[in-house]
């Protein structure tokens, strides 16, 4: 009984984390276009996005991490036989580089909060694909397990990957004719 407990929380934890990395660097986005905006709309718009940043990192992505791992470790000591399965060491790979995101999240809110980067809000955009890449790999190999089909699998993740870069630049494409239209017309 104990297992599904810690297995219930274990997901509620991934929803907010995910959540949470996946709003995070989309208020980057904003934060970055804000450069953008003449003042007083810039000032205001920055010191607005930091707030909300901070809020959303430390109360709820940070949270959702932390109840994330904590039940993670209570399922392994609920079923420590899992920790001899090929499948969970790929997984708790792809977690750790899930955790050192968080912490480059981080890391960049503390820059754009000093007006210290320089990246713009395309790249931001392709920085928030990283973690729905993560998302995949882990849920498939926590669902499958050791039946996972890796050929059907490797080409899935590495077509939704393709998708999203070719999403990506066409809706970049797109708003830089907007924007072309709207300065023409001025």
């Amino acid at each position: 009984m104990a297992y599904q407990w810690f297995k219930a929380f274990h997901i509620i934890g991934i929803v907010v984390w995910f959540a949470g990395l996946f709003y995070l660097v989309r208020l980057f986005v904003y934060h970055a276009e804000a450069n953008d905006k003449p003042e007083p709309a810039r000032s205001i718009l920055k010191e607005q996005y930091e707030l909300m940043e901070k809020r959303l990192y430390y109360i709820i992505t940070n949270p959702g991490m932390y109840v994330t791992v904590a039940m993670a470790i209570g399922l392994l000591w609920s079923q420590p036989s899992f920790l001899h399965d090929w499948w969970l060491h790929v997984k708790l790979g792809f977690v750790v580089l899930l955790i050192g995101y968080h912490h480059y999240c981080k890391r960049i809110m503390k820059k754009l909060a000093a007006g210290e980067c320089n990246w713009t809000g395309q790249q931001f955009r392709i920085m928030n694909e990283a973690p729905t890449v993560l998302l995949v790999a882990i849920v498939l190999l926590a669902v499958f397990k050791n039946s996972l089909p890796l050929n059907w699998t490797t080409w899935a993740i590495a077509a939704m990957v393709v998708a999203m870069a070719a999403g990506i630049q066409l809706y970049a494409k797109k708003r830089r004719q907007d924007r072309e239209k709207l300065e023409s017309a001025a």
